[in-house]
């Protein structure tokens, strides 16, 4: 394995269009950016499929401008030492705003509304009729019900809160819950042990937690029993999470009132009038594109030019001050004994450390050494040979 040498000037490919202001911050002495780099230090995507893609040895970094991270090859990318970001909170409010929206539409029969007043255009006498038949639309008041919300970060949390603010008794559940997020919820939220403590007391669920091995097809069959008759169930985290041919058969039974998804498949549209399929807007406003585009440029810009990880999905986040001449960023498995065999070979090559930091996530560690006079011919390559290196880049030689 060769090791990565500093360079002057970086190469930005765009997989899909980002925003202006997120692309802006990246300084073009620096940067160049573009959709036709063919050997690219970072991507930024929003949600261009990436599982079928050959990275070039030159890729470092993919930005993705969002939450969700589903759309790129997040363990391949770990093994090939290429740092993964997202932008956990920047489109928190749209997705909050949108779920509020969610939760009005399964309550009341406003989409029915409508699509029936839009059907009799041209007819006469139809103020009078649209009172006579109103009633086909009536629905309930959110006011005083129970909303269960299963994920309390970014999103959850701001829906939760909102929903407290709307007169509605909120439950939360979130056995992963961060200190920063639970900090940010009202008081007055319910904590439920459990998610069928949600399922059994809940007139509403809504669902803010990503998809993963242990909470795909988490809304079935089996789960839909263990709710109360005529709940409302509102997706808008990701279409894995519930189980559709179980939700269309609850609804058409009627033990689900109404499904209102972010997410169109096939197999749910049309189905039922109470099964509302909305074309992925939760974080399709200008706000949000803007705040994601900002934070995954920023993000991009701070790894590749310090070495710094923030908000990383398959590498831990680490943080050191530039104060040293040089530095060393060594991605390797979380191994035991790596680091006295880093510290060893700078050792040997006559370098003194001036500081050095370390962390881990999962099977995959991070170490960043920062150093006084610069690193040495050779010892870039001597830490490549350790066993369980996976890449090495040289910062400020």
């Amino acid at each position: 394995m060769i090791p990565e040498e500093a360079i002057s000037m970086y190469n930005i490919k765009l997989l899909n269009k980002i925003a202006k202001v997120g692309t802006d911050c990246l300084d073009p002495a620096k940067y160049t950016v573009g959709e036709d780099i063919a050997d690219p230090d970072a991507i930024l995507v929003r949600s261009a499929k990436m599982h079928d893609m050959t990275f070039s040895p030159s890729l470092k970094a993919i930005g993705r401008a969002g939450a969700g991270v589903n759309n790129i090859p997040v363990e391949r990318c770990a093994e090939e030492g290429i740092v993964v970001f997202n932008t956990p909170g920047a489109n928190a409010n749209g997705v909050k705003e949108l779920a509020i929206a969610a939760l009005l539409i399964s309550s009341r029969g406003i989409v029915g509304g409508i699509e029936w007043a839009e059907s009799k255009k041209g007819e006469t006498g139809i103020a009078a009729l649209a009172e006579k038949e109103k009633s086909r639309f009536a629905g309930c008041e959110i006011e005083g019900k129970k909303l269960g919300v299963i994920g309390l970060g970014a999103i959850g949390g701001l829906v939760a809160n909102a929903a407290k603010g709307l007169g509605m008794k909120v439950y939360g559940c979130d056995p992963f819950i961060t200190v920063e997020a639970a900090w940010g919820l009202s008081r007055s939220i319910e904590k439920a042990a459990s998610y069928d403590e949600i399922f059994a007391a809940c007139d509403y669920i809504t669902l803010h937690v990503p998809a993963t091995k242990d909470t795909a097809g988490m809304i079935n069959a089996e789960s839909i029993a263990k709710m109360k008759d005529g709940v409302r169930i509102i997706n808008l985290a990701r279409a894995e999470l519930v189980d559709s041919g179980a939700i269309i058969a609850a609804v058409k039974s009627g033990k689900v009132a109404s499904y209102v998804t972010d997410f169109i498949t096939d197999d749910l549209v049309g189905v039922d009038e109470r099964i509302i399929c909305i074309p992925h807007l939760g974080a399709s406003t200008e706000e949000s594109e803007d705040k994601c585009a900002v934070m995954a440029a920023r993000e991009i810009a701070e790894y590749l030019e310090n070495g710094n990880i923030t908000h990383s999905v398959n590498f831990p986040d680490v943080s050191l001050p530039h104060n040293g001449d040089a530095r060393l960023c060594l991605m390797h498995k979380n191994v035991a004994g790596m680091l006295s065999k880093i510290s060893t070979a700078i050792a040997e090559a006559g370098v003194n450390i001036e500081n050095m930091i370390n962390r881990s996530r999962g099977n995959y560690a991070y170490t960043v050494v920062e150093v006084i006079g610069g690193i040495p011919d050779g010892v870039a390559e001597k830490l490549s040979a350790l066993d369980g290196m996976i890449k090495i880049r040289v910062i400020g030689k």
